[in-house]
């Protein structure tokens, strides 16, 4: 007998934004199927039409297109087993709830919500189950007739399955093992709604059956619900795919599960891509607007919850998908480290080249309003790229090649500028710019000697110096910053220091 083709999906409701955990699923689903040469599915599960909100799904496709993670069949591509939009799908569930119903594995259920209401205040525990039912408006109870009366006469009704009682249910998990559940323990769960719309119990196994889905890899919150989704397997006399139930995301401290709110309060994003709320205007992060390369991204999300076996912690796309394996996903939950997640970045931008950053550069330069050379960029971003986490704070440790200082940094300044620092250092300056050769090289000897001839130490001078030409302590080897202002730039940032600070 061949082995099925290893078919995954992933399947997200289009209630708003894409959580990072959320990310985190498809990249486990695509890494498996890359892996094992299957295919990756798309498919939108928008059978709550009141939770959907407007550029969801748009978002969910930018936000996975942005990460690097591909599909073979999908609602943006299309494929053989379409459609990939649920609210699509409508009139191909009824037939398989038809099913259930005439095999007594579900019936309807007339009660009303102000009647649900009621029992749920009786009785603070109250489920809709095998204890219950026989008690309650349904068509286990109901006459033929009364069934046949209420149905023609268009009562609202939901479609409910018919869990057995007394029954051990064995979910085969395949991060967790067997898990085995009581039936007593589960709710005769809607698998279809009044609105004429399934929920995702039943859109979401009929729809991988459909789709010859053979691993479903989803959150650890839709454990509870396997039970349910391996006894509608059996109703319908389908083989189960394969399961596997992915641990939380956990907030920093490690207590619960990681939210917007944590973001928030704690100024990172959850989020791939920067959200604005339709309904209130209210702009949530992205990491992509935030300045993370989406391989770093991609790197630090597949670690949150899974190792490789080894001390290796920067892996490519492709190296993922050759070291992944689900029996390496962890039960537990991921702690998720805000500053782990820069320093990710980090690696990822010491990875560039000089030229890819100085182009990337070259943009916030213009942010700047700053017109500059790419191959000034490039020597500068040479300078100064250990310093940074992301390109955006390469200005932050750079400004000072493009624009003079406007000011001194005073508690610097208290201590390094002295009575006779501005004669020490114009002398310096005018032997420097009387050099031929103006490179870093010639630059360090001339200063060598200087310091020589007039008996002074090194700190004493090129402290001073740095404060006229940056303006603070900060920056680079200062002959490196000299060389790139260049001659007259040296000049007029001394004399103005020179002026500025004797005054004060």
């Amino acid at each position: 007998m061949n082995t099925p083709k290893v078919r995954v999906r992933f399947a997200p409701s289009p209630t708003g934004p894409l959580h990072i955990g959320g990310v985190r699923t498809a990249l486990y689903n695509y890494l498996l199927a890359r892996q094992l040469g299957g295919d990756m599915i798309l498919r939108i599960e928008d059978t709550d039409q009141t939770r959907f909100v407007p550029g969801a799904e748009a978002y969910i496709i930018e936000s996975l297109s942005w990460c690097g993670i591909q599909f073979d069949e999908g609602v943006h591509i299309g494929g053989p087993y379409g459609p990939y939009r649920q609210s699509d799908r409508k009139q191909l569930y009824v037939e398989y709830v038809y099913q259930l119903l005439d095999s007594g594995h579900a019936y309807y259920a007339f009660d009303t919500p102000e009647e649900l209401e009621a029992l749920r205040n009786s009785h603070p525990n109250f489920q809709y189950d095998s204890s219950t039912r026989q008690g309650l408006r349904n068509s286990l109870t109901l006459p033929a007739g009364e069934i046949k009366r209420l149905l023609e006469a268009r009562t609202p009704y939901v479609v409910r399955a018919c869990v057995p009682a007394g029954e051990e249910i064995l979910v085969n998990d395949l991060i967790r093992g067997e898990v085995r559940v009581q039936s007593s323990t589960l709710d005769d769960k809607v698998l279809f709604k009044s609105d004429g719309m399934p929920t995702y119990h039943l859109a979401n196994i009929v729809d991988d059956h459909l789709m010859l889905i053979t691993h479903v890899i989803r959150g650890e919150e839709w454990l509870p619900s396997a039970p349910l989704h391996v006894l509608l397997y059996r109703f319908f006399g389908w083989q189960a795919p394969q399961f596997a139930h992915l641990p939380l995301l956990l907030k920093p401290d490690g207590n619960g599960k990681l939210s917007k709110r944590d973001g928030d309060r704690l100024g990172f994003p959850v989020f791939p891509l920067r959200w604005t709320d339709p309904k209130t205007g209210d702009i949530s992060s992205g990491y992509r607007e935030s300045g993370y390369f989406p391989e770093a991204f991609i790197n630090l999300l597949a670690l949150l919850g899974w190792n490789p076996g080894t001390e290796q912690e920067i892996l490519s796309m492709d190296e993922l998908i050759r070291l992944f394996s689900l029996d390496r996903v962890n039960k537990s939950g991921a702690r998720f480290d805000p500053e782990k997640a820069k320093w990710f970045n980090q690696q990822y931008l010491r990875m560039q080249s000089n030229a890819e950053l100085a182009a990337a550069f070259l943009h916030v330069l213009a942010e700047k309003g700053i017109q500059a050379e790419p191959e000034m960029a490039e020597k500068v971003v040479t300078l100064v790229k250990d310093r940074v986490n992301f390109v955006k704070e390469l200005w932050d440790q750079s400004w000072f090649f493009f624009i003079a200082p406007e000011s001194y940094d005073e508690g610097f300044a208290k201590k390094r500028w002295k009575a006779d620092s501005g004669t020490i250092i114009s002398d310096l300056a005018s032997r420097l710019i009387a050099l031929k050769e103006f490179t870093v090289e010639v630059l360090d000897a001339e200063v060598q000697r200087f310091l020589e001839e007039k008996q002074i130490g090194m700190g004493t001078v090129m402290n001073a110096l740095r404060l006229a030409i940056i303006g603070s302590g900060m920056g680079p080897h200062l002959t490196e910053v000299i060389a790139l202002i260049g001659r007259e730039e040296l000049t007029s940032r001394v004399n103005r220091a020179v002026s500025t600070l004797k005054n004060s």
